[in-house]
């Protein structure tokens, strides 16, 4: 697991208790290894940031973004925010509430699709059989 500043655990437990509408209804199709049996959280804290939604199996982040991410420094900041993940090996896929609100299945298979190119195959601890 990557490590994150502790500071923000609070503020991760607050922001999971009040979830945007379009991340209430992304995380209705994430939770319970809906998606390829892998395990997503939700208002993850990783390096210094919380992310909505984190899937350690494929490090994968997505973020579900407001109309404040459309303005100049709202921008920069994302950008920012992004290179850092990606330093970390972490892919960040972005939608924007609307789609996630309007296109779910089409945001889900993206998900998908993405999840199943990057997730790690598992490997037994040990393999139970005949000899």
């Amino acid at each position: 697991m990557l490590d994150y500043e502790k500071k923000l655990k609070t503020l991760s437990r607050n922001l999971r208790r009040d979830m945007t509408d379009a991340e209430r209804v992304l995380w209705s199709r994430l939770r319970r290894g809906q998606i390829l049996g892998v395990r997503f959280y939700r208002q993850k804290p990783l390096a210094d940031f919380i992310v909505d939604f984190y899937c350690a199996a494929a490090n994968l982040v997505i973020e579900v973004d407001g109309s404040q991410h459309f303005e100049e420094a709202g921008q920069q900041a994302d950008q920012s925010r992004t290179q850092k993940l990606e330093s970390l090996g972490l892919m960040v896929m972005r939608f924007d509430n609307l789609q996630v609100l309007r296109e779910i299945d089409a945001v889900v298979e993206a998900i998908a699709s993405v999840v199943e190119r990057r997730k790690s195959p598992s490997i037994p601890l040990f393999q139970r059989g005949k000899e």
